[in-house]
């Protein structure tokens, strides 16, 4: 979502500066783990990974311990030196959301909850300016309360960017504060250009991943003042209207607030899923997973009474030097039968596939997503039929809704390469307990 500059204007009409706090929870997953075992983040070594999935599995995080040793997060468990010696910690996801969810709990203690925007389990966006005269503090002196009380009360430390967008808040978190002593930093749009602006690389700054920078890059532009300076007719005839977000970015500007943020309603809902796979899946074993995956997203559908007209399927294979294959196509019927779209979906799985290569990760969505009073229907569809496997999923809904994922499978769920099973038992695909 990109975001827009806000600023207000007092009755007296002078202009007065917002300010925004992004707080993050270092290494949140692995802090936790710490404070579980009483153990000081930044005096233990511990990594976050399920080492039932062998040595190569991706770190989800590392202690602040390790990470002044040089080891990065999202690092696999082969690539940690073997002379450091570590604790590793099975992912607990459910612990974690309570954890996020009693410190956004800490955050009402000081801002109603219309100034507070969570961006992810472990990071949220603050707007303090109305909060300065009440509590007599500045935007450091708020961001320096509000943390102490979470070291306080959940032993989780945290950094902070300040800013006077939301932009700025988030730079001055992921650039400046994760690398000084204080770990907090602020940055206005004058400090913005004084400091950063010739700041490499640019995959450092938000929303700028490798491949914008690497088209900037063919545009001999390495930096943000770069692109500040770039002729805008040049980032738009490259960019199209994106160009506009990162001119705006590279001056440090930006419009949106957190209350635009959440009045936005999309014009179009789509669900997707995506996982990596167990093993090493052949076409027909990696085909049953995709129908159980179908099914999921068709009891979501039915669940909140939507319909969809639109598939796509994205096949990744182990070998790492071939195309992902599918694609995605529009369907002749609005409907959220799994008996229609799970035909679909093997069509279009055998008629695109690589038959002779291993799969290593399927994703798949539903476009066009719309509410189920739109469904609609061909000729040679038995309406009856739908209506029946519908009533089906709602009392399958039903019954997972108070006894469990698990607590109706089909026969293909208890299949060797089956994977449904398991992952109800995950959260983000990782261990839930």
């Amino acid at each position: 979502m990109q975001l827009l500059f806000c600023i207000i204007t007092l009755s007296g009409g002078e202009l007065c500066m917002r300010y925004y706090l992004c707080i993050d929870f270092k290494t949140f997953y692995a802090s936790v783990e710490c404070v579980e075992r009483g153990l000081d983040p930044y005096k233990v070594n511990l990594v976050v990974a399920d080492i039932s999935r062998g040595n190569s599995t991706i770190c989800l995080a590392v202690s602040p311990h390790m990470k002044e040793l040089g080891v990065k997060n999202r690092c696999r468990l082969f690539e940690i030196p073997k002379h450091i010696h570590y604790i590793v910690a099975k992912p607990r996801m459910k612990l974690y959301m309570e954890y996020s969810a009693n410190i956004y709990g800490l955050y009402l203690k000081y801002l109603s909850q219309e100034d507070i925007y969570v961006y992810s389990i472990d990071e949220a966006f603050l707007d303090v300016t109305e909060y300065l005269n009440f509590y007599h503090k500045n935007a450091q002196e708020i961001a320096q309360m509000i943390i102490d009380d979470v070291y306080r009360t959940t032993g989780i430390p945290a950094t902070c960017g300040i800013g006077t967008n939301l932009y700025l808040a988030k730079v001055a978190l992921d650039i400046t504060a994760k690398h000084v002593k204080s770990h907090m930093a602020y940055l206005d749009e004058q400090i913005y250009q004084k400091t950063l602006w010739e700041h490499t690389p640019l995959t450092d700054f938000w929303q700028v991943g490798r491949g914008i920078a690497k088209r900037l890059y063919k545009l001999g532009i390495v930096n943000m003042k770069g692109i500040a300076h770039c002729p805008e007719d040049i980032l738009y005839k490259e960019f199209g209207v994106n160009a506009r977000f990162l001119i705006r970015h590279a001056w440090g500007k930006e419009p949106v607030t957190i209350q635009q943020i959440k009045n936005y309603q999309p014009q179009h809902r789509s669900i997707s899923n995506g996982q990596v796979l167990f093993g090493e899946y052949r076409d027909q074993d990696a085909l049953l997973v995709l129908k159980e995956m179908v099914e999921d997203n068709v009891l979501t559908l039915v669940e909140q009474g939507l319909v969809t007209n639109h598939i796509s399927l994205h096949i990744r294979y182990v070998d790492a030097s071939l195309p992902s294959t599918g694609g995605s196509r529009k369907i002749s019927v609005v409907t959220n039968s799994y008996r229609l779209l799970v035909k679909e979906f093997i069509d279009l799985f055998e008629s695109t596939t690589f038959k002779s290569q291993k799969i290593r990760k399927i994703s798949i969505g539903f476009g066009q997503v719309i509410d189920e009073r739109y469904e609609a229907y061909d000729l040679f569809t038995d309406y009856e039929e739908v209506l029946k496997e519908r009533q089906l999923q709602q009392s399958i809904i039903q019954i997972k809704n108070k006894y469990g994922k698990n607590a109706v499978l089909k026969a293909m769920n208890v299949l060797d390469k089956a994977t449904a099973k398991q992952r109800h038992q995950l959260i983000g695909g990782h261990n839930a307990e």
